[in-house]
């Protein structure tokens, strides 16, 4: 469990990678209600990068085998912590956008495009 990040995620650098190699100007890890892992200020979107097996993704979330008694509960309070971060930054004017683990491992431009499109 140590070994487990919070952020700076690979997924999460990828993005911010992407974003300050083309001068995209974001905010890693806002200190502000609803915490988002990334918010372009400028466009008022807020950016989730969520883990497939941390947040349960629709399309490949598998349960785990062993210690389903921590495990479950411990994934459906990210879930929902997930809906009431996002009711939070979308009543606070905020366009949210998730992206998956899978998405950036997939297609990294196809991911990002989800961010950077009408910016």
């Amino acid at each position: 469990m140590s070994q487990i990040k919070s952020e700076w995620t690979t997924p999460e650098r990828k993005v911010h990678n992407f974003l300050k190699g083309r001068k995209i100007k974001h905010e890693m890890y806002p200190e502000m209600e609803g915490s988002p892992d990334i918010i372009l200020k400028d466009a008022k979107k807020a950016v989730f990068i969520h883990g497939c097996f941390w947040h349960k993704c629709p399309k490949c979330y598998k349960p785990p085998k062993s210690r389903k008694e921590y495990w479950l509960p411990k994934i459906e309070r990210n879930v929902k912590r997930d809906k009431e971060n996002i009711r939070i930054l979308k009543k606070g004017g905020w366009k949210v956008i998730r992206i998956w683990e899978h998405e950036i491992k997939n297609n990294k431009k196809k991911a990002i495009k989800k961010i950077i499109s009408n910016t």
